[in-house]
C-alpha cells in the first residue's frame, strides 16, 4: 500500500501482521465493544476497514494514552457486555498508572489488548523508549491483572485467543505486531467515517442502556 510501509526488525517474521490481529479479534468478538486507538484503529490496516460490527466500535483518536481509560469505563458501565481495549505500546507507556487502576477495579468483562510494535507508527516510526527492555507481561501481572497472555505469531494467537477471551477479567493480551508506519502527513490521511462523537451518540441505544 502507498499509505504505509512494513518496518523491518530482527525477528519480525515472528511478529503478527496488524490487520491479521484485528481480523482475528473481530471474528471472535461475540457482541463485545471494541475501543481502538493508534494502529489498531488505523483506517488503512486496522478496525475501521476490517470491522464486522461498526455499531459496537468506539474509536479513540486524538487522545493518546486514553483508550484504556475509556475501555475501562465502558466495562464498568455495561457489565453485561465484554469490552476490549485495543491499545498501543506508545499510548500505554504514557499512562502506566492505568494498569493498576484496571486491576484495582477488576472488571470481569474487560480485555486489554496491547499492540506492541516498538515504534510510534502514527508519527513516522520513531522508536519507543525502553521498548527492548520493557516487560509488558510482567507489568500487567504485577499490577494485578487476573490473566496475562502473550502471542508473537498468528498461529499461536489463533490457537490461544479463545482461552484469553473466555478468561475472567481483567485480562491482558500482549501482541507482538509488525510496525506499520504512516508516511502520509496527518492532514492528507484517510479519516474513518465513524468518529468518537458518533459512537458516543449511538452506543447507549445499541447496548440497551439509558444515558
Amino acid at each position: 500500500s502507498s499509505n504505509h510501509l512494513t518496518g523491518q526488525f530482527i525477528g519480525d517474521c515472528y511478529m503478527i501482521d496488524n490487520s491479521d490481529a484485528v481480523k482475528l479479534l473481530d471474528s471472535k468478538r461475540n457482541g463485545a465493544v471494541f475501543v481502538a486507538t493508534m494502529n489498531a484503529g488505523n483506517v488503512s490496516f486496522g478496525l475501521p476497514s476490517l470491522t464486522t460490527n461498526e455499531k459496537l466500535d468506539l474509536p479513540v483518536s486524538g487522545a493518546m494514552s486514553k483508550a484504556s481509560d475509556v475501555a475501562l469505563g465502558l466495562a464498568l458501565a455495561v457489565p453485561s457486555n465484554k469490552a476490549l481495549g485495543l491499545d498501543g505500546d506508545g499510548s500505554l507507556l504514557m499512562n502506566l498508572g492505568v494498569l493498576v487502576t484496571i486491576a484495582n477495579k477488576a472488571p470481569k468483562n474487560f480485555v486489554h489488548v496491547l499492540f506492541n510494535n516498538k515504534v510510534y507508527a502514527v508519527t513516522g516510526g520513531q522508536p519507543i523508549p525502553g521498548s527492548e527492555n520493557t516487560d509488558w507481561e510482567g507489568l500487567a501481572k504485577s499490577a494485578g491483572y487476573a490473566k496475562v497472555f502473550t502471542f508473537d505469531n498468528l498461529e499461536d494467537m489463533t490457537n490461544g485467543i479463545d482461552e484469553a477471551l473466555a478468561a475472567e477479567g481483567p485480562v491482558f493480551v500482549h501482541l507482538l505486531v509488525k510496525p506499520e508506519i504512516e508516511n502520509i502527513p496527518v492532514a492528507f490521511r484517510t479519516r474513518a467515517s465513524r468518529t468518537v462523537q458518533i459512537a458516543i451518540k449511538e452506543l447507549p441505544e445499541v447496548l440497551g442502556v439509558n444515558r
